[in-house]
């Protein structure tokens, strides 16, 4: 049985979205190991037919794309998904269907989690929902051995012409169970992260989902469907499931020895408490591998800014939004401005490279001054990186829902946008346009000053790694 795992090129005339991260449009490519983690599944499971087609990498045409489905027999496609991504994968499952009638394709990842029934047109099409390597790997068995299907749990399809939702299934607590991504499918691209500049670099994780409550929050991609998911069935977010030490470490030496350079840890919260960050840094300075995470602001502490800077810590990303405290305390943030300072003086005395997140319009609190406050603070902090983004009402948050209810919505519903170019909110004290030319505006007059362009350039080791970063910030600032 043939098995292919799908990146569909462009084909909506839109930049192409960003798979991992989820939420916006790609400024640097980025392998997607939630969905190399399904394939090694697979692989240990026995299956040894196994494609991996990525046309975004190479920026294949939609010519490229047919010319492959006219010439392929996969028995299955499967398909990762964002919100950003739909519409597209819907175009790339027209041209599946006019090729290959008779071949499955299986949607996973928040996109179909959410928005199930416009990922089924036939009964050729399965949607698994949320946490999807246990479901994929069943549902695979059951397909290649000609079995009934249709009872697995954490699955939706097309029956008789209606949407059947099978059970949710049960989030795995013990991922040490899962194997490593599978990254040999992907040992011939080279991917930079310009936070890193070196590579090759690749990404991991060693956990799943963040506890805290932010009103806005979308996690990563993986966690996102995770949390869609349980959320509808159990009314909360889910639990936190964690990798031991050891699992990290034997992920982390293979990594070293398939010639990585550099590690993107992906956590939606990497940062727990200064034991298993201090054996995570441990083992990032026994490979020699650069590394960089996301943190909250309250989970740094003076002994863990010391060890991630002995470690080779190259960036940690902290969530700030806002450094109002009103908005903070309304987009249930759980930090103060306060905390903000103090978390970046200890990062930067032990030289860890900081980078500032920043929501626009993430409260209706939000004004012009307190948008012209916050870009202030940013550059007085004179931090390595700070990235602006535009707060948008995903569905399955309590920001969509107050949104909503509020009529703060310019559409008259969700519609899947770019965070670092769209809005789609409008306030009585702020539009959407204002926010968009906010947007524009904090971009330009940060990473076009004099104390960005100088600290970055004196960073850079070659050419090559210059110019992987002065492609992504020009994608970044004009699309």
């Amino acid at each position: 049985m043939k098995l292919t795992f799908l990146i569909p090129p462009v084909l909506d005339n839109k930049n192409p979205a960003e798979r991992t991260a989820g939420c916006t449009r790609v400024v640097y490519l980025a392998p997607n190991i939630y969905e190399l983690t399904v394939v090694a599944l697979l692989e240990k499971e026995g299956f040894d037919d196994i494609h991996y087609r990525d046309f975004v990498y190479k920026r294949e045409s939609r010519e490229v794309f047919s010319d492959f489905l006219k010439n392929d027999a996969s028995d299955i496609y499967y398909i990762w998904a964002v919100n950003l991504s739909i519409e597209n994968d819907l175009l790339a499952l027209e041209l599946i269907r006019k090729n290959n009638p008779k071949a499955y394709v299986i949607f996973m990842g928040p996109g179909p989690t959410y928005f199930t029934s416009k990922c089924l047109l036939s009964d050729k099409e399965i949607v698994v929902r949320g946490e999807p390597e246990l479901t994929v790997l069943e549902l695979t068995k059951a397909i290649a051995d000609g079995a009934d299907w249709t009872s697995i749990i954490g699955i939706s399809y097309l029956k008789e012409g209606k949407v059947k939702h099978n059970p949710s299934r049960p989030l795995m607590k013990e991922l040490d169970d899962l194997p490593f991504p599978a990254r040999h499918f992907i040992q011939d691209r080279r991917y930079f992260n310009p936070k890193l500049k070196i590579g090759p670099y690749t990404t991991m994780v060693t956990s799943r989902n963040c506890p805290f409550h932010c009103i806005y929050c979308v996690p990563s991609s993986l966690t996102f469907a995770r949390e869609i998911e349980y959320q509808k069935e159990h009314g909360k977010k889910p639990f936190i499931s964690f990798r031991s030490i050891e699992s990290i470490e034997a992920e982390v030496e293979q990594i070293s020895k398939e010639g990585y350079k550099a590690i993107g840890f992906m956590d939606d919260n990497f940062i727990w408490n200064e034991k298993r960050t201090g054996d995570i840094c441990r083992i990032m300075k026994k490979y020699g591998i650069v590394w960089g995470c996301q943190a909250r602001v309250d989970a740094i502490t003076e002994e863990i800014a010391r060890m991630l800077g002995e470690s080779g810590c190259r960036y940690v990303d902290l969530g700030v939004e806002s450094f109002n405290d009103e908005i903070l305390a309304f987009i249930k943030k759980g930090i103060t401005s306060k905390q903000i300072y103090t978390a970046i003086g200890w990062l930067k005395q032990y030289h860890v490279p900081v980078k500032l997140n920043i929501l626009i319009g993430s409260s209706p609190l939000e004004t012009k001054e307190t948008l012209r406050h916050t870009l202030r603070e940013a550059k007085a902090l004179k931090v390595d990186q700070v990235m602006f983004n535009i707060v948008s009402p995903f569905p399955g948050t309590e920001f969509y829902a107050m949104a909503k209810e509020n009529g703060w919505l310019e559409t008259k519903e969700y519609v899947p946008t770019d965070v670092q170019r769209e809005s789609i909110l409008r306030y009585p004290s702020l539009s959407s346009r204002d926010m968009e030319r906010i947007l524009f505006y904090n971009n330009v007059s940060y990473f076009l000053s004099p104390h960005f362009v100088i600290t970055q350039l004196k960073r850079f080791s070659n050419w090559s790694e210059f110019t992987h970063a002065l492609k992504a910030l020009k994608i970044k600032l004009f699309g």
